[in-house]
This record gives C-alpha cells, structure tokens and sequence, in this order.
C-alpha cells in the first residue's frame, strides 16, 4: 500500500503544476488582452501577434487546467447524486469513471494530437496572417502533452479512490481545504 501512497502524491504533484502552469498562463493572457486594449484604443495600433497569442495562451489555461479540475473534483459531473453519497460510492465512481472515460479519451487525445501537432511542423505551418504568429506547431504541440498529464491525472483519480477505499482518505477531507493535500 505504501508504493499506492508515494505513487497517488506523486501524481497529485503533477496535477498540481498543471494547474500553476495554467495560472500562470491566465495571468500572462491578462496581460497581453490589457496590452491589446491599450495599443487598440490609445495608441490606435493593432497587433495581429498579440491578438494571436491570446488564444494560445487560453488554450494553454483551458488544456492544462484539465488535470488540475480532475484532481480536485472541480471537473463536471451530476453533484447533485454524487454530494451525498458515501466515500466508497464517490471512490466507486470515480475509478470506475478514471478507467473507462478519462485515461481512455486521454489516450485517444494524446494519439490523434500528436499526429496534429507533426503535421504542423511538417508543413512549417503559421499563422496565415500578415504579422501573425509563426511555428504555429508549438501551440499544436500542447494538445499530446495535455492529454500526458490528463491520463496521469485519471491514474490519479484511481490512486486516490484506492485509498479512500482503504479508509485512509476521504473527498471531503481532500477537496473541501480548496488545493491538494
């Protein structure tokens, strides 16, 4: 049980940098909508880079937030069944839910956005654009590595619901503190 432990912390580790890589994202992604408002309305000048670089940078908020939302339970599901039920019922459902949605549409993310995020590179695809951003791949690129730390963030989810299980953690206990044990 102690390799079930090390393991469950590790991967709790893991999801919890998704989720400082994803703030950090977000606040780089304020920063440059202030920037664009500022150069659009006070200075009357526009960058097509800049606009660009929003949406990456949200696509970077939105895939690596994903494993963070799922290791602590802020991910969509019917709470009003699942509030009140017991912890080995919640552990229940969430290996269950782990082994037979999240690692598989990780899987399937991480195979089909690998091929997308080649592709790209192969064709040395850019922004097409006029002052847009170049090696557009990079971007590309953060879909296979999200669903890396989305299937480990699912073996998480199976990890954590084997202890609680074991009666040595409870949901309550894990998520209701708002961050990681």
């Amino acid at each position: 049980m102690r390799w079930i432990i090390r393991l469950d912390e590790g991967l709790a580790w893991l999801s919890k940098l998704c989720g400082w890589i994803a703030c950090v994202a977000m606040i780089l992604m304020a920063a440059n909508v202030f920037y664009d408002v500022v150069t659009r309305y006070v200075f009357s000048d526009v960058s097509i880079g800049m606009q660009e670089m929003e949406w990456h940078l949200y696509s970077v908020v939105f895939l690596m937030g994903i494993p963070y939302a799922l290791r602590t339970d802020g991910h969509v599901r019917v709470d009003v069944f699942y509030t009140n039920w017991q912890q080995k019922n919640k552990a229940w459902i969430n290996l269950i839910g782990a082994l037979i949605f999240v690692i598989p549409f990780a899987y399937l993310i991480g195979v089909y956005g690998y091929s997308f995020a080649v592709d790209a590179y192969e064709m040395g695809e850019g922004s097409g654009d006029p002052g847009g951003l170049p090696h557009r791949w990079i971007i590309k690129s953060v879909i296979p590595v999200s669903a890396f730390f989305i299937g480990t963030a699912g073996l998480n989810m199976i990890t954590y619901a084997i202890r609680v299980l074991a009666g040595e953690k409870s949901y309550e206990s894990e998520h209701s503190a708002g961050g990681l044990a």
